[in-house]
């Protein structure tokens, strides 16, 4: 993993990365939640995105009470348009959910 020392840009999903859904229940992820502080405090820039759209990410942050750790709440991308092409996100560490204590 590249080293946090620098000040970055981390998109933070919503489904079962902040909280999982059972039937009409969020539950919670702690670990996630946790890392999007520590991440926050630390000064990197934060964004909070979902195929549910902007407005469901901002929901679900707001509920887990880490709203004011995102600069903005987006919908995932269905199309990128980029010189880099599949190599988009090769320069990109993925944290896995379970991982988020880890990092």
């Amino acid at each position: 993993m590249r080293s946090l020392d620098r000040k970055r840009v981390i998109y933070i999903d919503v489904d079962d990365t902040l909280i999982r859904t059972v039937g009409t229940t969020q539950i919670p992820m702690p670990a996630s939640a946790d890392y999007v502080r520590r991440m926050h405090a630390a000064g990197h820039t934060l964004y909070c995105w979902s195929r549910g759209g902007g407005d469901y990410s901002r929901d679900v942050a707001t509920f887990l009470g880490i709203a004011d750790c995102f600069v903005g709440f987006l919908p995932k991308p269905d199309i990128c348009l980029d010189d880099r092409g599949d190599r988009l996100l090769d320069y990109c560490d993925v944290i896995l959910p379970g991982n988020a204590s880890n990092h």
